[in-house]
């Protein structure tokens, strides 16, 4: 039985024992499977009641097309309520993140085995859907980013959370410099579970149709299992690095890790083109990473998706994030003009703004995750 909802495809496939798989393709792959708001809202809908469906034994989330699992939310949708409708960038931005964080919450909670398949880009929004399955996939084509530093908006969906669970200063260099992960790395930083090829797509499907499950977890990962092959993973660019990125981010400040990066002598191409894109990203955005790592150094998952949520429609009210949409994904000239030229110039008080709070903890759109 296949469902079409707009952008979102559900399918589902028969096991041997009567029950089903519930699959669910994000189909738009025009913007790399981009999420909009009707997509999420779909989305939460469907998986609650796949949960609450006793034949529904797993699900598999993937995107469609060859290029991409997601790449994240569907900003530019943001960018024509920011300038098109001033005055109401708030509501819309609070009814679209509100939404994505408590779907990203729930998949993070969800009750039956969730695999992902990972293949192609999976950034922003799309790593936000992915770290909160149960099963993470990635394969040899993989790349994995949080690359808000060239938005004006900062890492979200969660990443304040899940980079203080890699090794102390990776996660700010990644937040940072919006550096691209490959399989290697994802499984190294606890983004990803295996590496399998991205030919097998299909026979992993046919192997959990046919799995027992009794035990639904042991089922999911004993196929799994079975057809992963850690050695089509590439070449891991973080953990042979990983003295010297915790080098680069031992500062007392982010202004002192912005300098220590650019001074970094070293030629080598993965750490340029980090170097390149702080360079050319928005000052401020830099700060927000600082900000909140240190806020969320000892934070639960819930208490990070509600200060996201005020940190984002925040977002929507200052000129930064629609002035990176414009630059990059609108008129594509990538030549933002931020606020501040530079991540020493951007003062306190500015970045104060940025987390005056917008509701108190009993009337938080989130306050009951």
């Amino acid at each position: 039985m296949v469902m079409t909802e707009s952008e979102v495809i559900f399918e589902e496939q028969p096991t041997r024992d009567g029950g089903r798989i519930g699959i669910v393709t994000l189909n738009a792959p025009a913007s790399l499977n981009a999420l909009s708001l009707s997509m999420i809202v779909t989305l939460h809908a469907k998986l609650d009641a796949w949960a609450n469906d006793v034949a529904v034994h797993a699900v598999w989330l993937q995107g469609a097309g060859d290029k991409a699992f997601c790449a994240g939310g569907d900003v530019v949708a943001l960018y024509r309520t920011m300038t098109q409708s001033p005055g109401d960038e708030g509501e819309a931005a609070q009814t679209y993140f509100g939404a994505e964080y408590r779907l990203d919450h729930f998949l993070h909670h969800y009750p039956k085995p969730l695999i992902a398949w990972g293949d192609g880009i999976v950034m922003g929004g799309g790593l936000g859907l992915f770290v909160a399955a149960d099963q993470r996939i990635v394969t040899e084509t993989s790349r994995l980013a949080m690359p808000e530093i060239s938005l004006g908006l900062y890492p979200d969906v969660g990443a304040s959370w899940f980079f203080q669970r890699m090794p102390p200063g990776v996660g700010l260099y990644l937040g940072v410099t919006g550096a691209q992960l490959n399989a290697r790395d994802a499984l190294e930083l606890g983004l990803a579970d295996r590496v399998i090829p991205r030919e097998a797509r299909q026979d992993v499907l046919d192997a959990l149709r046919n799995a027992d499950y009794r035990y639904p977890q042991q089922a999911v990962r004993a196929v799994l299992r079975d057809v992963e092959n850690r050695a089509l993973a590439p070449r891991a660019e973080v953990m042979p690095r990983l003295d010297h990125l915790q080098t680069l981010t031992d500062a007392a400040d982010i202004t002192q890790v912005v300098r220590r990066i650019f001074d970094d002598p070293r030629e080598d191409a993965w750490l340029v083109a980090n170097r390149a894109r702080l360079a050319a990203g928005c000052p401020a955005t830099a700060h927000l990473v600082w900000r909140m790592l240190r806020r969320h150094r000892h934070g639960s998952l819930a208490e990070t998706f509600r200060d996201e949520l005020m940190l984002s429609v925040q977002c929507c009210r200052h000129t930064e994030l629609a002035e990176g949409i414009r630059a990059l994904l609108i008129d594509k000239d990538r030549a933002p003009q931020w606020a501040y030229t530079d991540v020493a110039s951007v003062p306190e008080h500015y970045i104060d703004g940025f987390f005056m709070p917008l509701w108190d903890a009993e009337t938080h759109p989130l306050a009951d995750l």
